[in-house]
């Protein structure tokens, strides 16, 4: 599927008025798909990358989770598959985390819930049989993080001899994370005949290694700089899963914050993580997903206004918040993405206001904190972490 085109970077824009996402010319069964999911206007990145990877062309993107990249490479892989043959595995999406796998997936199988093609999720800490019964079943997606994927290559259990699309999702949180050794593995596995995707938040020299030999003379799309404004500062603290919420209350208590919006990984820690701060005297309340529409406007309401200081939310949650005058933001969970980090930070260090984003790190956020180094062009700043203990105090 590669061809002889054109010099070895084209990074000029489709020509076409691709206003919507009629324009691409899907088959009606995709349509039905973007449809079904919303969808309207493509997005800059679905409008560079969807024609080049519909005319087989390899495609580096530089874009982060966040800007519609999943669709701009599912849309164009599930009009491949409608035609050539089904109950094999045709096209595999590598994915540095379980999270993001899943993600994936559920994009997949809402664009293509008409076509009748089948996607499977690959990833470790879960039973490996299902999956084996669902790859012989016959299934032509397989989302896979790397070490599983590996697993069950040397079981005999997964044929990627047929791939004829390879997606490389986030390769450089792959390469933090030390992924880059099994993927090369994996490589060698896969036919040489293929067109391949890769997407990449930055491009550190060992991913730049990995393109040069991957990519046939592709297009590549690099979307704007991302990067945070200047206004914010970025500190950090290392502490132990089970001291974050004694370390929070510290670092609440200090006078000198204003509005301050805290950032859990979910939204049953979130309704948890507020209460506590209500028990310990502090004006707090929560956004999260089981909220009513009437509660999740009354708690925007009290933020707004200031009657209460402290809102705690996950991403999801949060989508939509613009609320002045946000002096901290505290991720008391370290978000999956780059690009979910400079969401959440956004909310602070307005109209050239000074801001602080503060993130409480364990040990398992080292990776995650290198990839947000990389994009923000620093590192964090270091802080010592001083814990007045709090008996009944305990981390979720």
């Amino acid at each position: 599927m590669r061809t002889g085109w054109g010099s070895p970077w084209l990074t000029s824009t489709p020509k076409g008025p691709f206003v919507n996402f009629n324009s691409f010319a899907f088959n009606p069964r995709i349509n039905a798909g973007i449809s079904s999911a919303g969808y309207s206007t493509p997005t800059p990145i679905q409008l560079q990358a969807i024609p080049p990877i519909l005319a087989g062309k390899d495609v580096l993107g530089l874009a982060q989770t966040g800007t519609g990249k999943t669709a701009a490479f599912a849309l164009p892989i599930l009009q491949h598959l409608l035609t050539g043959p089904r109950g094999r595995l045709r096209a595999l999406i590598v994915s540095p985390t379980r999270e993001l796998a899943e993600q994936t997936h559920a994009a997949i199988g809402e664009l293509g819930r008409q076509t009748g093609l089948r996607s499977l999720t690959i990833y470790g800490g879960v039973n490996a049989a299902p999956q084996i019964k669902r790859l012989r079943a016959g299934v032509e997606i397989a989302v896979a993080c790397p070490g599983r994927l590996l697993d069950l290559m040397g079981q005999r259990a997964v044929d990627l001899r047929g791939i004829e699309i390879l997606v490389l999702d986030e390769a450089d949180r792959m390469f933090d994370m030390g992924f880059l050794p099994d993927i090369r593995r994996i490589l060698a596995a896969l036919p040489t005949q293929r067109q391949t995707l890769l997407f990449s938040a930055t491009m550190p020299p060992e991913v730049r290694s990995l393109v040069d030999e991957l990519l046939h003379r592709p297009f590549k799309i690099e979307l704007g700089d991302s990067r945070p404004v200047e206004t914010v500062s970025h500190a950090a603290y290392t502490v132990e899963q089970t001291h974050k919420a004694e370390l929070l209350l510290d670092i609440l208590r200090k006078p000198e914050s204003g509005k301050v919006l805290v950032f859990t990984r979910t939204k049953h820690r979130a309704k948890k993580l507020s209460v506590q701060l209500i028990k310990a005297g502090l004006p707090a309340t929560s956004l999260q997903g089981n909220l009513s529409q009437n509660k999740r406007q009354e708690a925007m309401d009290n933020f707004r206004s200031g009657r209460v200081k402290i809102m705690v939310a996950t991403d999801i949650a949060s989508r939509g918040i613009d609320v002045d005058q946000i002096s901290h933001v505290i991720n008391y969970d370290m978000p999956d993405t780059a690009e979910a980090y400079t969401h959440r930070i956004g909310r602070t260090g307005r109209m050239t206001k000074r801001g602080v984003a503060l993130s409480l790190v364990t040990q398992d956020d080292q990776s995650m904190v290198r990839t947000i180094e990389r994009l923000i062009g620093k590192p964090f700043e270091k802080r010592k972490t001083e814990i007045s203990r709090t008996a009944d105090w305990k981390s979720n």
